[in-house]
């Protein structure tokens, strides 16, 4: 069973950092390019950070400089540290493949939160 399990969301006050992970089960995770997605309430989803199979990474205007990705393959996980962190920033985050592939489900994504 393809699994994509987000977590490490919670609420942060503005300047704050938090780290996401995301566990993936059901697939051959490092032949993988893997994205963090965020979607905001009223808004559509969008990719915020990606990171190919071999490492190399890219991330969107809104969020560079302030956000890492990285993966190890020995655990089957995606990671997301996020500095820095703003109001704006707040959203369900959730991880999956990049370029997205068929039967690969979304997760249940996690809930991140900036305010004071």
């Amino acid at each position: 069973q393809v699994q994509l399990v987000e977590s490490g969301g919670g609420l942060v006050q503005p300047g704050g950092s938090l780290r996401l992970s995301c566990a993936a089960s059901g697939i051959i995770f490092s032949i993988y390019g893997m994205g963090w997605y965020r979607q905001a309430p009223g808004k559509q989803r969008e990719l915020v950070a990606r990171i190919t199979s071999g490492g190399g990474t890219n991330y969107s205007d809104s969020v560079k400089g302030r956000f890492t990705i990285s993966r190890d393959n020995a655990k089957d996980t995606v990671y997301l540290q996020m500095n820095s962190l703003k109001p704006e920033d707040t959203a369900v985050y959730y991880c999956n493949t990049l370029p997205r592939v068929a039967g690969i489900p979304w997760g249940q994504g996690t809930q991140v939160t900036v305010s004071s």
